[in-house]
């Protein structure tokens, strides 16, 4: 990701992230793939849907057990964050999988040793305000802490752990 997001600079990059749903709280990144497409601002262009199918299709011939866990996206100097038209894409992701995981990296940001990237998911503010909402239980590899608006940079850190 970090990778992809250098070579854009100054544009944004995009990529799908391929794992699995460990179990109900875990994601498990394994590969990521570059998509064809960059933005001119703050924000990416709309996921180009005709790759996106082709690539599945072709993960399906080859036998490949990955499935798309999320997707992610590059602020060159703008740090982590989702935009407008970020939260309509990570709100698509999630219409496919509630699960589905946005992943900013900001690759100016990211220098010295420092890795500055945030991991998303959309969240219900009225489940979250009547204290509904569904994170705030154990997980089967560990604890979830109660969630807040974003994840943690550690958090990120910790999901990128499992990236090749």
């Amino acid at each position: 990701m970090l990778k992809h997001g250098r070579a854009g600079v100054p544009m944004e990059v995009m990529g799908l992230m391929l794992g699995e749903f460990v179990d109900e709280y875990t994601v498990r990144v394994v590969e990521v793939f570059a998509m064809p497409q960059s933005g001119t601002g703050v924000s990416v262009e709309a996921v180009d849907h005709v790759f996106q199918t082709n690539m599945l299709d072709m993960l399906k011939q080859t036998g490949r057990p990955e499935m798309v866990v999320g997707w992610y996206h590059s602020h060159p100097g703008f740090g982590c964050w989702l935009s407008g038209v970020d939260i309509n894409t990570q709100q698509s992701f999630e219409a496919l999988n509630q699960r589905a995981v946005a992943v900013v990296v900001d690759p100016i940001q990211s220098v010295k040793g420092k890795l500055v990237i945030d991991a998303f998911r959309l969240i219900n503010r009225q489940t979250m305000m009547l204290g509904q909402e569904p994170r705030q239980t154990r997980s089967n590899l560990g604890h979830l802490n109660k969630p807040s608006i974003q994840v943690s940079a550690k958090s990120a850190l910790w999901l990128l752990s499992f990236i090749k």
